[in-house]
């Protein structure tokens, strides 16, 4: 509790001291980005792309760097924690905010109290894969081996309490069927097993499936997004096949400590939305498997409200948890 009291005094401190300044005088020094994830996936390129756009726009050097570990929490808590002044900010995934709070009493940061939502940046849907050796060809042939054989079919999750992990929970409920939740550390090794077809069924990051979806080895049966994937035209989407309002994105948005100036947080929302609308920017997310999704800061505060009232009670009758 002290140390607790102590950041907020020092953040208050902090935001008081800067409300003076106008925000023609920001940046004047170098702005991390922190992510919670390992270097060389979606949300790095993601990163990445953004900091090459703010250096030049903004003038000054914009590092990304990699806190992974904790389930995104080690990461989180480090932004909330550091000064309200605009040069320390997070990218992160929409499951930081929305699920692993709902999903652990220990997460060290209050997404309301401690966050400043700036923009969201990209969004894709997840897909309902199966292993080639699994021999379901549609969705209808994969939940009819679920039903004959209750619990026996497995499917793979990047993390317990993650969207993939959650999404799938969701389909099961809706189904009802009983599947067998095997929770790997990260998509990578997920994929690696649904392609061998020892963990034959998983909703994959459309950016995380990569290649593999289009090779024959797995076979791509829905889309998770209200519309169909841009990546996969052919694909019907789970409302279309039966389960109306079905929705699952991922979704990467960026967020500053709380108490940082408006100022602040407007310029880079501004920064965001202006590279957001180029044909530049819209093609190298493309190329990561996302789509650009430019949003204001409380559209962000609204979608993580939105995402804890739909998967709130599922969390609570599943009692999924990952203390």
């Amino acid at each position: 509790m002290f140390h607790r009291c102590r950041y907020l005094f020092a953040g208050l401190a902090a935001a008081l001291a800067l409300a003076a300044m106008p925000a023609h005088a920001y940046p004047d020094r170098p702005i991390r980005i922190i992510i919670p994830y390992a270097p060389g996936g979606g949300a790095d390129g993601l990163s990445r792309l953004l900091a090459q756009r703010l250096e030049k726009t903004l003038g000054q050097p914009v590092l990304v760097e990699s806190r992974s570990g904790g389930n995104t929490v080690i990461a989180a808590q480090a932004v909330a924690r550091a000064a309200p002044d605009g040069y320390t900010l997070l990218m992160t995934g929409g499951s930081t905010m929305s699920l692993i709070p709902l999903t652990s009493k220990q997460v060290p940061y209050d997404v309301r109290a401690d966050f400043a939502p700036i923009s969201m940046l990209s969004k894709g849907p997840y897909l309902l894969c199966v292993s080639a050796e699994l021999g379901a060809n549609t969705l209808d042939e994969m939940l009819a081996m679920a039903r004959a054989k209750p619990g026996a079919l497995s499917y793979a999750s990047n993390a317990i309490g993650g969207s993939a992990h959650l999404g799938m929970e969701l389909l099961a409920q809706r189904a009802d069927v009983r599947l067998n939740h095997v929770p790997y550390k990260g998509f990578a090794p997920a994929i690696a097993d649904v392609v061998s077809g020892r963990t034959p069924l998983a909703m994959l990051d459309q950016a995380a499936l990569g290649g593999f979806g289009k090779s024959g080895r797995i076979k791509v049966l829905a889309a998770t997004s209200l519309q169909r994937s841009s990546m996969y035209p052919d694909v019907p989407t789970l409302a279309e096949l039966g389960f109306p309002g079905y929705e699952l994105e991922t979704w990467f948005a960026l967020y500053a400590p709380a108490r940082t100036p408006s100022a602040i947080i407007d310029k880079l929302g501004d920064e965001i939305r202006a590279w957001l609308a180029t044909p530049e920017a819209r093609q190298a997310l493309n190329a990561l498997g996302q789509e650009a999704a430019p949003s204001t800061a409380s559209a962000v505060r609204a979608r993580i409200e939105s995402e804890q009232q739909s998967y709130g009670p599922l969390i609570s009758a599943a009692k999924i948890s990952t203390d």
